[in-house]
């Protein structure tokens, strides 16, 4: 029996929209379907290195803050930028925001880091602006369904 891949979720929400996000994307990545993919969820505020590193893919979710990510997601990459640095090359990851405005900022400047560390973008960024409706939570569902697909799949 192989060990299973590990999806790791890194989130942040202060007012519940990107929480919900999560909570749809969580339950599409955990669809029974799935067999030989474990998903961890971990705050931003306490996800870490080891996270990180005992990773096979990323999910990065965050809202956004006066154009740009929030600042639990920019202090996770704060601390595990130096170690994972050399260590984590191509890690595939995806990206969603909750936004408020056009999501714009807040994906550029993740982008920026994610491009420092090489890590390997397998799907566009999931971007909702304005007020979360079941169709956008549909599309955080089938995300995180897709990702651990791909996973299992073998294709990242």
């Amino acid at each position: 029996m192989t060990e299973p891949r590990r999806l790791l979720v890194v989130t942040h929400s202060q007012s519940g929209g990107t929480a919900a996000m999560t909570d749809a994307l969580l339950a599409g990545a955990g669809d029974p379907a799935i067999d030989g993919v474990e998903v961890v969820w971990r705050d931003a505020l306490t996800a870490g290195v080891d996270d990180v590193l005992a990773s096979d893919a990323v999910v990065l979710g965050t809202p956004e803050n006066f154009g740009y990510m929030s600042g639990a997601l920019k202090h996770f990459f704060d601390r595990i930028y130096h170690p994972c640095l050399e260590r984590t090359r191509g890690r595939p990851y995806v990206l969603f925001v909750k936004a408020s405005h056009d999501g714009s900022g807040a994906v550029t400047s993740v982008q920026r880091i994610v491009t420092g560390l090489a890590w390997r973008e397998i799907l566009p960024p999931l971007v909702v602006v304005g007020r979360l409706h079941d169709d956008q939570l549909e599309a955080a569902h089938e995300l995180g369904l897709t990702v651990a697909a791909g996973l299992e799949a073998g294709l990242w």
